[in-house]
């Protein structure tokens, strides 16, 4: 019953998983990663393993991505604190 299903959901992961590899901009890639997180639980829930999907919506879909983009935020406010530092000099 989950056959086709799955093997369709198995190949939107496949091509999710080449955007996100593929993309350049480090926002969108955060954006295709919450994605890629998401469909990763919608196959662990159809798969039957709704402990396993609960988890990866948990980490994969929501915490990952915000400290990544956290990540990327601290690291620009960083830069650009030290550019000011240096014209300031």
């Amino acid at each position: 019953m989950t056959a086709i299903p799955g093997v369709g959901l198995l190949a939107l992961i496949a091509v999710s998983a080449l955007a996100l590899v593929r993309t350049d901009d480090v926002t969108c890639q955060t954006i295709a990663l919450s994605y890629y997180g998401l469909l990763l639980a919608l196959m662990f829930f159809l798969f039957r393993a709704p402990d396993v999907a609960l988890a990866q919506i948990t980490v994969g879909a929501i915490a990952l991505p915000l400290m990544v983009m956290l990540a990327i935020t601290r690291m620009k406010h960083r830069e650009a604190t030290r550019r000011k530092e240096k014209e300031g000099k």
